[in-house]
């Protein structure tokens, strides 16, 4: 067995992934097509956590009852730890990604104080299980952040080429986490944060497997789409008045767009402490070798099941 089937093979999805990766429809377009369909398939699967996050947020806007003896802010905090207790017990996430979600509790969490400190949000209901006027339910957000990362990761293999050298990647992030912070006192550099970034990553591209054949993109790029999901996710939690930013206080408004690029520098935090886990790995040899088939002209539908 490969070293990317050993990974693949330790939660429940691994069966199901393989029985879809191992069905073969007809070459040309629907090959093309069943590929695209995986694609969503695995990164719903990959975002379950979040889902189901963004799921408890409004059905407890429109429907918790408003004089429960259980604040809706408590309850959301049990129910975000039982979903992620299940996770782990029905072996749907990996000890790894378990560990991952725990940094970013306490990355989120302390980034959550001190804005929440500085009026930079808040969260407007009550509530007994909190740090402060941050409720515990909040650390969860940033880990279903983390857990997307962490399990797609997984889920389509990824490998980058070429990857910068530490430290630079680590002394990056920590730098953007410092200007989150620092920038309500000191000019704001995230300019230059974002020139770094783009310096440091330019030549970068992100392998994935979703099928048979690798694909790729540029990782700046792959880092956007994901900036775009969690702002339009935001956009959701906001309506549902699990925390308001001070525009939105007398009435729901859309989050500014301007949020994005404030995200774009989360999402590469957030990146950087799941490859502290994973690893940033190249391809190897039988992975180049199949990319280089899957892009020549002469090439031929795969008709043998690979990862």
């Amino acid at each position: 067995m490969s070293a990317s089937e050993t990974i693949r093979d330790h939660t429940r999805f691994a069966r199901v992934r393989q029985r879809l990766e191992e069905y073969t429809p007809a070459p040309g377009w629907p090959a093309w097509l069943y590929e695209f369909a995986l694609i969503g398939f695995k990164q719903g699967w990959a975002c379950l956590f979040g889902v189901l996050m963004l799921a408890l947020l409004l059905t407890t806007h429109l429907f918790y009852p408003a004089n429960a003896a259980l604040a809706r802010y408590d309850f959301l905090t049990l129910a975000a730890l039982a979903i992620q207790l299940a996770m782990l017990g029905f072996r749907l996430e990996t000890l790894n990604e378990a560990k991952v979600i725990c940094a970013f509790h306490v990355v989120g969490t302390v980034m959550e104080l001190f804005k929440t400190s500085a009026g930079s949000w808040l969260y407007p209901e009550p509530s007994l299980l909190r740090i402060g006027d941050v409720p515990l339910f909040s650390g969860f957000m940033y880990a279903a952040v983390g857990s997307y990362i962490a399990r797609v990761w997984r889920i389509c293999d990824f490998r980058f080429e070429p990857y910068p050298k530490a430290p630079w990647p680590q002394l990056l992030a920590v730098a953007i986490y410092v200007n989150f912070f620092a920038h309500h006192w000191l000019p704001d550099v995230r300019l230059a944060l974002f020139a770094l970034l783009g310096l440091l990553f330019w030549r970068t591209r992100i392998y994935f497997t979703v099928w048979r054949k690798p694909r790729w993109m540029p990782l700046l790029l792959g880092w956007f789409l994901v900036a775009l999901f969690i702002w339009f996710a935001e956009n959701l939690g906001t309506f549902a008045r699990a925390w308001t930013y001070p525009d939105q206080t007398e009435a729901w408004s859309p989050v500014s767009p301007a949020k994005l690029g404030a995200w774009y520098l989360l999402m590469y935090i957030s990146f950087v402490l799941v490859a502290a886990v994973h690893g940033p790995r190249a391809r190897d040899a039988a992975q180049s070798k199949l990319y280089a088939s899957s892009t020549s002209p002469q090439r031929r539908p795969a008709t043998t099941s690979g990862t």
